[in-house]
């Protein structure tokens, strides 16, 4: 949102950004000069709570009233209002929308969401899809079921203190008839589907072009490229000794491990000279220098690890993670571990293939073929939607 943010300033547009209050995201648009309208609850607060899946409803209804109460303000006076995220905090953001007569865009940042013959949707926590059902068409009515038994009544009761009418179906009020994907298109095909006229953009980065910092540098230029091991916004339940797991596994290989903290907490398991443990650094130039890259599978990891070169290891915690995990291992540019919790063992194993030969090569022809305007697409897209010749403000 943030490298989309900036291009459309670049293009003349006033932009206001509303994401929840995380000093992660705030230091992020402040850095490009973007204002932040806070939103909601902190992101991490809500993520490493881990809540159970019978409080999503209500978790569902708390996010569509902070986008009532505050997108609503910060909407005004816009042209456009482009809505992502969560289906709740995005109909919310849309109903704003609708209310204020602004023309509405809805993107993803995965295809799995978007219904289609072609792929299953994901299934929400605590609602488990039939085994028995394979026939993609039909998951997706257990999903559009599942969508408007969480969120439907929070949504319809916030819409109807807005004097809107009640929606019938969540999940076809977010997505339209022509929502966004905005996903490198060789990381994340789309098939094209009668029922929906879906615009792939491109993934939205934001160049970095911060320096690294001169200590990781030094770990850097010290030795051979070491692997690298972060798992983002993922507080790692799962397993107490991922740390010890991690850095063993990759010792095991012959090579040096470069830990990031992340929201997880990592730290190094002793004071060797073979590791190092890193905060927030520049991903876009860090990547290129590093053996293999071992994560979690989120959107933007994945897409800037292939444009990098770097082979990959996705340790799948959530969500869509699995299917970023399967494309990696399709594509052939590194391994798919089998399930959340890694042990040496499985570990040691995706490594051996991220970090054979072959996985390099592939991965090194892959990075070529990952499309770099997916921002420019979007933000043209969006001053057409107004007509191109006055500037739009967008939210």
């Amino acid at each position: 949102m943030a490298g989309l943010a900036v291009q459309l300033r670049e293009l003349g547009a006033e932009v206001r950004v509303c994401a929840p209050p995380d000093e992660d995201f705030a230091r992020l648009l402040a850095g490009v000069g973007v204002p932040l309208v806070p939103v909601g609850r902190s992101a991490r607060a809500l993520t490493t709570a881990a809540p159970p899946p019978s409080s999503l409803p209500e978790h569902a209804a708390e996010l569509i009233a902070a986008q009532f109460h505050t997108v609503t303000a910060a909407a005004e006076g816009c042209d456009v209002l482009l809505a992502t995220g969560m289906f709740p905090a995005a109909a919310g953001a849309l109903s704003v929308a609708e209310k204020l007569g602004i023309r509405p865009v809805y993107a993803s940042f995965q295809k799995r969401v978007l219904p289609s013959p072609h792929h299953a949707p994901l299934a929400y926590p605590g609602r488990p899809f039939p085994p028995e059902v394979t026939d993609n068409r039909v998951l997706w009515d257990l999903d559009a079921q599942s969508v408007d038994a969480l969120f439907g009544e929070a949504l319809n009761s916030n819409r109807a203190s807005l004097g809107l009418p009640p929606v019938a179906h969540v999940r076809d009020h977010v997505i339209g008839n022509r929502p966004w994907l905005a996903t490198d298109p060789v990381l994340d095909p789309w098939r094209e589907t009668p029922d929906l006229d879906v615009v792939q953009t491109g993934a939205w980065i934001l160049p970095d072009v911060r320096p690294l910092p001169a200590e990781l540098v030094a770990f850097l230029e010290m030795g051979t490229p070491p692997v690298y091991v972060g798992f983002g916004s993922m507080p790692m339940h799962t397993s107490e000794d991922l740390p010890k797991v991690v850095i063993e596994a990759i010792r095991a290989q012959g090579h040096r491990a470069l830990v990031s903290r992340g929201w997880a907490g990592l730290a190094l398991i002793d004071d060797a000279d073979d590791c190092f443990v890193v905060g927030e650094a520049n991903h876009q130039a860090l990547f290129g220098r590093v053996a293999a890259v071992v994560h979690h599978g989120g959107a933007g990891t994945t897409t800037t690890a292939a444009r990098a070169g770097a082979p990959q290891v996705v340790v799948p915690q959530a969500t869509d993670q699995p299917y970023w995990a399967g494309r990696v291992a399709d594509l052939g540019i590194g391994a798919a571990h089998d399930g959340p919790t890694p042990t040496f063992a499985s570990l040691s194993a995706a490594l051996r293939t991220a970090l054979a030969p072959e996985t390099r090569a592939r991965a090194t022809a892959v990075a070529g073929t990952i499309r770099t305007d997916g921002t420019t697409v979007a933000a043209r897209l969006l001053l057409d939607a107004v007509g191109g010749e006055t500037p739009p403000k967008s939210v």
